[in-house]
């Protein structure tokens, strides 16, 4: 029996290895490709003047959805964020999904709102539409606010498309803000190349940073642990991982906090499904499925410095709820469209985006979990000898080190946005010290969400706490 239970685990080990080296490549693969496609961006975008696009009248008019619920604490800041964005022609739709706290009288309070008897057209099925509002003020006629009862952030989407007035929508979270130019950047491979049907921008973190009137106009970092953890990861997903399968017209996700369509594209394929907790990540992979099934030239595109920020949560708990969230998204999308894997029918996608989304962002937690306590119960039974022991851990601590330290120095050599030595040698050391401890908990939070989904059947979003973004001196 010993010598089975030896031979198992041994074998689990020489797996784990394997697929260890098998990451590690693809990791180094997508790392030297966002290096060569942020060049290639910088080069191509070094003379942009974003002014003559808004005063021309070339430029295409947008309408921005922001879905929102219960957040009394940021709605008031975001809204004024986004009526100020320098674009030439935009209209912005707010929808209430039913909040249950003061999110609808806040608007109505700060921006004046009375009933409107615009029409409204269901063309996506979504949850009663109680009432439409406009704003009194001048300066806020181009705000509509949707109310309508509470279907969760995917039925909200799709009540503002479909409120929307303009040809290309750029749907965003409501406690998001985004920067004077953002709209105009992500607006740039639309004008440039009429098949492209998605574009997403970047996600930062504003915690930490100093907000005036909707804008951040002092980036810092925060006090606290968990923010800074979240910087290092999200320099780590857009900008080597989305980055990288942007150039290969692969990629798979479109953060719902910021992301432009072509609304025609998103009405023939539907809408966002209200069936999952990753309705963006679903949708893209759905434009691309539509899209090759039909052989329609098309690209999805990553546009790295239109910059969203966003609050990012500050307790384990909450953070722990959002991952926990994260990875059954992913979870339904693959199984949703697990008919996409290794067919050449659907190029990079189905050969190479799928599987790696599959092996590497979804089983990946699960296999390293395994592997850690493979290699504890080795240790623990006298079969695996301390050094081999020491040796494994040393190796995938390097390379966890190596990919988050690269990714710091990939964004402090491109679009430098935390201009502080001290932050960016912050970064750099949290970027070390993730992987003692941080990287192992969030993967708890991801191999939880295997139980989460198939033993009790959490299909839910759970519940999120604002405390709104910082206006004062860090």
């Amino acid at each position: 029996m010993n010598m089975v239970f030896e031979f198992i685990l041994g074998t689990y080990i020489y797996l784990v290895t394997a697929f260890f080296i098998g990451v590690n490549a693809t990791y180094t693969f997508l790392l030297i490709r966002s290096y060569r496609e942020i060049l290639r961006y910088m080069r191509h975008n070094a003379f942009s003047n974003y002014r003559v696009m808004v005063q021309s009248e070339l430029t295409p008019p947008v309408t921005v959805v922001a879905p929102a619920f219960n957040e009394e604490a940021t709605i008031v800041e975001s809204t004024r964020s986004l009526m100020k964005l320098n674009y030439g022609n935009y209209d912005v739709v707010l929808v209430n999904d039913g909040s249950s706290d003061g999110t609808l009288d806040r608007l109505r309070s700060e921006f004046e709102l009375f009933p409107s008897k615009q029409l409204y057209i269901p063309t996506i099925e979504t949850e009663r539409v109680r009432g439409i509002y406009r704003s009194a003020r001048p300066e806020y006629r181009n705000l509509m606010v949707v109310d309508k009862e509470n279907g969760g952030k995917a039925d909200a989407l799709n009540a503002g498309i479909n409120a929307a007035r303009h040809e290309y929508v750029c749907c965003i979270d409501a406690d998001s803000l985004l920067e004077d130019e953002a709209l105009l950047r992500v607006m740039k491979p639309f004008l440039e190349d009429e098949t492209v049907i998605a574009a997403g921008g970047i996600v930062r973190i504003a915690n930490g940073c100093r907000v005036v009137n909707g804008r951040v106009i002092d980036v810092g970092l925060s006090s606290k642990l968990l923010p800074i953890f979240q910087v290092v990861e999200y320099f780590r997903a857009f900008l080597s991982g989305r980055m990288a399968w942007h150039g290969m017209n692969g990629l798979l996700i479109i953060s719902g906090a910021f992301g432009m369509f072509k609304k025609t594209a998103v009405l023939e394929a539907g809408g966002y499904s209200r069936n999952t907790v990753g309705e963006d990540m679903e949708l893209v992979t759905r434009l691309h499925r539509i899209k090759r099934d039909r052989k329609e030239p098309y690209r999805i595109v990553f546009v790295p410095d239109p910059v969203c920020w966003t609050e990012a949560p500050e307790s384990a708990r909450i953070l722990g709820r959002q991952r926990n969230r994260w990875h059954r998204g992913l979870l339904e999308t693959i199984l949703t469209h697990g008919s996409m894997l290794f067919s050449r029918r659907y190029g990079v996608v189905g050969s190479a985006a799928m599987p790696y989304f599959l092996f590497v962002e979804l089983l990946g937690p699960a296999i390293e979990f395994l592997g850690y306590l493979a290699v504890i119960a080795m240790f623990a039974g006298g079969i695996l000898e301390a050094p081999m022991a020491v040796l494994f851990f040393i190796v995938s601590l390097f390379y966890g080190i190596m990919f988050s330290v690269a990714a710091v120095l990939l964004e402090e050599m491109s679009f430098q946005r935390y201009p502080r030595p001290r932050d960016l040698a912050i970064l750099l050391a949290f970027g070390v010290i993730e992987n003692f401890g941080y990287r192992q908990m969030t993967i708890l939070w991801r191999v939880k969400a295997f139980w989460d989904y198939f033993v009790r059947g959490t299909r839910s979003w759970g519940a999120m706490q604002r405390k709104g973004f910082a206006t004062g001196t860090k």
